[in-house]
């Protein structure tokens, strides 16, 4: 399967998409995230909305029907809520794309397209839900209103790859350490972003922090961050910022300034030190994500080294009733 003709098919048959709903739940509804910001961004013609799965079915959209286009993601393949809202938006009469990691899963049943895709730190991001996804919105984008940076877009996807491996080695040479010791002085951290990196910003507290090494922690936006939450900013409160290198930076650059005046226990990840500014400008902002995934999976990983708590062990998902 591929993005460009997967869109063909849909605008064959629905004609014109005036809504894109993205719905998922936890890492996947993340992965999914930059592709809703591009469409709101680029689109003249289309609205992007993202829901968590179970929030979708309990409150459908009334404008949900023939002319929505719903893209789910379950990596799993067996996410009850994802297959629930994939069947609801079929039986409105909306388009419905699947994507996971397990084909002849619940969600890959023949009854909608379902992308299977390749899972490990080698598959290329062309190939895997953050680069599938960005695909999908671009080739829409460019069907129905012609997207001036489809090929710029496509061809960052694929130049991504490099740096994203350089980051990874270059990350846990600058941070890893630092990063493990500072959770180990820390009971709790904040961590801060923007723009369609924000998604990553989400994903290290709930998913790589808080599911798989159990850190209490919070994730705040950097803009919001001075609209109430930077009152708790102190000496001694740890604070992880990840600033991004495209048009949300003044964002992170604001709060960066406060921080370095404000509290002694400051790290930052910076994307124009991992290679972001090779990346052309237009396109950055939906691509930063990915690499803050990558760094963010290292910096995990370090932790769990220092704790000796492997990532993959956890002590109620999957092993008691919930």
């Amino acid at each position: 399967m591929n993005a460009h003709d997967l869109i063909k098919d849909v605008i064959k048959e629905k004609g014109t998409i005036k809504t894109v709903y993205w719905v998922a739940c936890g890492g996947s509804v993340i992965d999914l995230y930059p592709a809703h910001c591009l469409i709101n961004a680029e689109s003249t013609s289309i609205d992007s909305e993202v829901y968590t799965a179970r929030e979708f079915k309990i409150m459908a959209p009334r404008k949900l029907g023939s002319n929505s286009l719903v893209i789910t993601c379950s990596h799993s393949g067996g996410t009850l809520e994802n297959y629930e809202a994939a069947e609801l938006a079929r039986d409105r009469g909306a388009a419905v794309i699947a994507m996971t990691n397990n084909a002849g899963s619940r969600i890959d049943n023949g009854e909608w397209p379902c992308w299977v895709y390749e899972w490990g730190n080698d598959v290329p991001t062309a190939q895997i839900p953050s680069g599938m996804s960005l695909s999908l919105a671009a080739e829409l984008v460019n069907e129905q209103d012609g997207y001036e940076d489809l090929d710029t877009l496509m061809a960052a996807i694929g130049q991504i790859d490099g740096i994203v491996a350089a980051a990874r080695t270059k990350s846990v040479a600058d941070m890893g350490d630092r990063f493990a010791h500072m959770c180990k002085e820390h009971d709790f951290l904040y961590i801060l972003g923007s723009g369609p990196n924000f998604s990553q910003t989400y994903g290290f507290a709930i998913c790589s922090l808080m599911e798989m090494q159990w850190q209490n922690c919070c994730y705040l936006h950097s803009g919001e961050y001075f609209h109430g939450p930077f009152e708790c900013t102190e000496d001694g409160v740890f604070y992880f910022l990840q600033m991004g290198s495209g048009r949300f930076r003044p964002m992170d650059e604001r709060a960066l300034d406060f921080l370095k005046t404000h509290t002694d226990s400051l790290m930052v990840l910076d994307l124009l030190d991992y290679g972001m500014s090779d990346v052309a400008e237009s396109v950055r902002d939906y691509l930063d994500p990915v690499v803050t995934y990558a760094i963010n999976c290292e910096l995990r990983a370090e932790r769990g080294k220092l704790f000796d708590h492997d990532p993959d062990v956890r002590r109620y998902m999957g092993k008691v009733e919930y």
